[in-house]
């Protein structure tokens, strides 16, 4: 098991900047590749982005490339989404997740998920 505890989201103005972190307990952190989703009101979960395990890789939804990076510490069992240059349409519940597979988008390889930490930006 992985416990997966996100924090850092709250209400920012457009263009400001975030970066919310996700805490990780249980199986050994650096075994699992990582990955930010979220979920805006009213619509389905979508990819943000993903990092490998050694940090070595990473890639991003098209939506948010060259705005948001992804990052871990593997000795923090922690990673991080910075958030620059947010907009209205980044409004949502950012949930990150823990998968033994690495490279792809969809949700169904992470096995695990925190609760989620609320993102609202405002216009």
């Amino acid at each position: 098991q992985v416990q997966l505890v996100e924090s850092g989201g709250r209400l920012v103005q457009a263009g400001g900047s975030l970066r919310l972190s996700c805490a990780a307990s249980g199986r050994t952190f650096s075994d699992y590749a990582m990955g930010w989703f979220r979920q805006a009101p009213g619509k389905e979960r979508e990819f943000v982005a993903a990092v490998s395990w050694s940090a070595g890789s990473s890639f991003y939804a098209d939506s948010v490339k060259g705005r948001f990076t992804i990052s871990r510490d593997n000795a923090k069992n922690t990673v991080y989404l910075q958030m620059n240059s947010l907009k209205p349409e980044d409004t949502a519940v950012y949930y990150c997740a823990a998968s033994r597979v690495f490279g792809t988008a969809a949700a169904s390889p992470y096995n695990y998920w925190g609760q989620g930490t609320a993102v609202t930006v405002s216009s």
